[in-house]
């Protein structure tokens, strides 16, 4: 019997299960192994923990391969760590590769393809049929990631404060310092201006919500938002066609709670890339992440 480990580390949470040939035996969820925002101690509490809990579920003896999807996984130490922690519980078969590759293999399964993540953070990354890969976003949250959580909290927070700035009435600014608690308008530009600051891609939701209530500002936040993530993929198309010579379209798939779950963001990426390629294949329901690490961990057992 062949039992593999794969393990999805987004911003906000770490998912992971074990297979047994071919089938998903357990599955646990734990907080967030990416050391930027956890820090080192916390991100590894978190990963053994989730270990230790989807393996107790498992019930299994051995893991013959493993495989990690990771934000920063090219960050210095990253996967010495990981591979570390794999080894302490005797996993000699695995890979840490970044999260937006078992991405694009949960959809595509080695083939081309363009994929457009869109959770705390975004990234789009596209691969052309000789396995070449082209990205375009993706650059942090405080220097780029339009259309994340993290931009459509900060956005937000900054278009409500221009028309706070022209007397007109908005409900932002308010739903904000009642998440944060803080009593006035001052007190919350402090506090999202400190160091190291709230966490504004919590405000993701809220923001969501205001915008289905009919909330102009949260609306508009969130059409920009679908604009930019359907901009990336047509620019990552753009370079797939223009370096690689295809000709024929590739599909898109995407996933991530930004356009799962946020149904204003999800039809405008629709919309804007039926209005501008009607003939791309956009997949309909959102791509497991998790998927793809399954289904590598498997190609290293026959690797």
């Amino acid at each position: 019997m062949a039992v593999v480990l794969g393990i999805d580390g987004g911003g906000t949470r770490t998912r992971a299960a074990i297979a047994a040939d071919g089938v998903i035996v357990a599955q646990a969820e734990s907080g967030s192994i990416k050391r930027l925002r956890v820090g080192a101690e916390i991100a590894d509490m978190n990963l053994r923990a989730l270990l230790g809990d989807v393996i107790t579920k498992a019930d299994v003896k051995r893991i013959d391969a493993a495989c990690c999807g990771t934000a920063s996984s090219t960050m210095p130490g990253i996967r010495e760590w990981i591979t570390g922690v794999f080894e302490e519980l005797g996993i000699t078969r695995s890979e840490v590769v970044g999260d937006e590759i078992i991405a694009l293999d949960a959809a595509f399964k080695g083939g081309p393809g363009i994929l457009q993540i869109a959770g705390t953070g975004t990234n789009t990354v596209g691969r052309a049929p000789n396995g070449m890969r082209e990205g375009a976003g993706g650059w942090s949250s405080r220097l780029g990631d339009e259309g994340s959580g993290y931009w459509i909290g900060v956005n937000a927070v900054r278009r409500a404060l221009h028309v706070y700035d022209r007397e007109e009435p908005q409900q932002i600014l308010a739903r904000v310092c009642e998440i944060w608690g803080t009593p006035t308008i001052e007190a919350m530009i402090d506090l999202g201006d400190s160091t190291p600051g709230p966490d504004f891609a919590a405000l993701a939701p809220a923001i969501n919500e205001l915008a289905e209530a009919g909330e102009p500002v949260a609306i508009n936040t969130l059409y920009q938002a679908a604009a930019d993530l359907a901009g990336f993929v047509l620019l990552v198309r753009t370079k797939l066609r223009q370096k690689h010579g295809i000709q024929d379209e590739v599909p898109v798939a995407w996933t991530g709670s930004v356009i799962e779950k946020m149904r204003i963001v999800r039809e405008g990426f629709f919309a804007g890339l039926k209005a501008s390629v009607p003939e791309l294949p956009v997949q309909a329901e959102a791509t497991v992440a998790l998927d793809g690490a399954i289904w590598r961990a498997e190609l290293l057992l026959k690797g």
